[in-house]
């Protein structure tokens, strides 16, 4: 089916047609908007009655004689200087949501992208042999719904978790280890997933404090990272274990958020490994980077320490090693040249902003990132207490990722029991997990990526509000309106007259397709979760005021009821893009 063309863009169209019928030199754009004083106010007129050097009114007034009404537009008024206040009609409204409605594909008529590429898209990177925490969150989050929206609208999409598995902390930890085989004991080797990962994450601690502290066994653990990546067999185990123990724990974490993470999309640090002699010699030899000290480096003019001295990106360290410069710009490579991506998108914390400008000039001058590719730092926050500092528990330490989920799921709960009627213990805890999850994942995505956000979990499960919550709510509460329907099934029917509520409600959701796109395009799932937002507050007036059920004549009754099913489709797929359930009840 061919996407539907939304009353925004129709009533653009026709007035555009007017603007040129009446100024045929001019680029007609009508400025149309959403307005408070009709459906739409039509700006444009101003701007071109100044280039014309015409009175905007009398231009506004010639305009309306030439738009074609009826059919889309019941009336067009002039207002103010020159403005216009547009009024579509109750039957074309109702077509333009039957025509949603009727899309076989089940996305609601909203089109695929007119020219997708392909993205590679970096989000969700733990590091073996340590826990996950909350500062984890946001990546996955953000990444995982970035994802789902340039997927549905046709974008070829290459997830990476860039794992961190390789470098000096795993010398230190597979050395720590050889030297003391004890710490590593029976049961250790026994549990597997978040028992595990506690273990590893200690025995890293521990590891940390000694390479910190003790010079000498600082110098064996860096012999030994050149051991790992000489690949001798020994420590290359001892690695893949670490791995392999750290990918069951986090599949496990990511099950618990509710994400899809595969096995392929995994390509950690250790991915790129066998890339990075190349890597530094083509910088060298294309006098990209030089040697400094020992060292190879990309220097900038624009950037600078506070001592006024440049402030290099090192590539390849005096020691030989590598650092996280040498890995990404390997990636970049890979990423170019061999997954053929147009667009590469980094979710990662703001506070990396500067690493990343440095990364992407010291590929642009390598000609890695040429005229036909782009290369996104989709930066975000941090997540705060209450009290608006960082997040972290009442000892100071970071909090665990898992914790955190375990509470929301068990708040969450506490909510549905309190709500449920005829729901089983296992119903209850299923609906807990789905509405404690999508509560964390909510309060994430409706702040605009680069603010701070704070977690309050009060907050995050309430019925009242921008959550979740009030959204999986009025999702339930109208699959309960729909099964106590009956036989009456939901039918449109344009001919009707709608009350304000229900005019309201329609035109918000005709807007689905443009959300959606919008949201896609800036990478900015907080549009779409403001767009749902506003649709539930919309029904919630709708269910207030329009008797559905009780409605007056048989026809209203199905159309009503037919707002309430488009209403609970378009929440239903604009939450699945953004990675939250929906329950059938709560």
């Amino acid at each position: 089916m061919a996407s539907v063309t939304s009353l925004t863009a129709s009533v653009h169209q026709r007035l555009a047609t007017a603007l040129t019928a009446t100024l045929p030199q001019a680029a007609a754009d009508p400025l149309l908007r959403r307005s408070d004083r009709a459906d739409y106010q039509a700006n444009g007129i101003l701007a071109l009655a100044k280039k014309a050097k015409a009175n905007p009114r009398e231009l506004a007034a010639q305009v309306v004689e030439k738009v074609v009404t009826g059919d889309l537009i019941e009336d067009v008024e002039v207002s103010g200087p020159g403005f216009l206040n547009i009024t579509v009609t109750d039957r074309a409204i109702t077509a333009n949501l039957a025509a949603r409605a009727a899309d076989p594909e089940g996305r609601l008529g909203v089109p695929y992208a007119e020219d997708p590429g392909t993205t590679v898209i970096d989000y969700a990177q733990p590091n073996v042999a340590k826990e996950m925490h909350v500062g984890h969150l946001r990546s996955a989050v953000i990444g995982d719904s970035v994802v789902k929206l340039l997927e549905f609208t046709g974008e070829s999409v290459v997830r990476r978790h860039h794992i961190g598995d390789w470098g000096t902390q795993f010398g230190m930890l597979i050395q720590y280890l050889d030297e003391h085989p004890h710490e590593l004991d029976h049961k250790a080797a026994e549990v597997t997933g978040e028992e595990a990962m506690s273990n590893l994450d200690r025995l890293y601690k521990t590891a940390r404090r000694l390479f910190d502290s003790d010079e000498e066994f600082k110098t064996r653990a860096r012999r030994r990272v050149v051991d790992l990546q000489a690949g001798d067999p020994h420590t290359l185990a001892m690695w893949q274990k670490f791995v392999d123990e750290s990918k069951i724990y986090f599949f496990s974490v990511f099950e618990k958020l509710d994400m899809e993470i595969r096995d392929p999309d995994i390509v950690g640090e250790s991915g790129y490994n066998e890339m990075l002699q190349e890597t530094c010699r083509l910088l060298e030899e294309s006098g990209v980077a030089v040697r400094s000290e020992g060292a190879l480096c990309v220097f900038f003019d624009d950037i600078r320490g506070p001592d006024g001295n440049p402030v290099p990106l090192i590539v390849q360290k005096s020691d030989g090693g590598f650092g996280y410069a040498a890995t990404d710009l390997s990636a970049i490579r890979d990423r170019v040249f061999h997954l053929k991506a147009d667009t590469l998108l980094y979710v990662v914390d703001a506070r990396q902003a500067l690493h990343f400008k440095m990364v992407f000039e010291t590929a642009r001058r390598a000609g890695w990132l040429g005229d036909g590719v782009k290369a996104i730092q989709l930066a975000f926050g941090t997540v705060l207490g209450k009290d608006g500092k960082p997040f972290k528990t009442r000892e100071g330490e970071t909090v665990r990722l898992v914790d955190l989920l375990d509470e929301a799921i068990e708040r969450a709960s506490a909510v549905v029991r309190e709500k449920a009627q005829d729901l089983s213990e296992e119903e209850i805890a299923e609906r807990g997990a789905q509405v404690g999850i999508g509560a964390v994942k909510y309060a994430d995505l409706s702040t605009s990526a680069s603010r701070d956000y704070k977690f309050d979990l009060d907050q995050m499960v309430s019925l009242h509000g921008d959550t979740s919550v009030y959204l999986q709510y009025a999702y339930a509460r109208i699959q309960s309106i729909l099964r106590k329907a009956g036989e009456v099934r939901p039918a449109a029917h344009p001919e009707l007259a709608l009350a304000d509520a229900e005019r309201a409600l329609s035109l918000h959701a005709d807007q689905f397709a443009e959300a959606v796109a919008e949201a896609a395009a800036e990478y900015a799932p907080h549009k779409l979760a403001a767009y749902l937002y506003q649709l539930a507050s919309l029904y919630t007036s709708f269910y207030d005021k329009c008797p559905v059920l009780k409605a007056e004549t048989p026809d209203q009754v199905e159309n009503r009821l037919f707002l309430c099913d488009i209403t609970a489709r378009t929440l239903h797929q604009g939450m699945a893009l953004l990675g939250i359930r929906t329950p059938e009840r709560l």
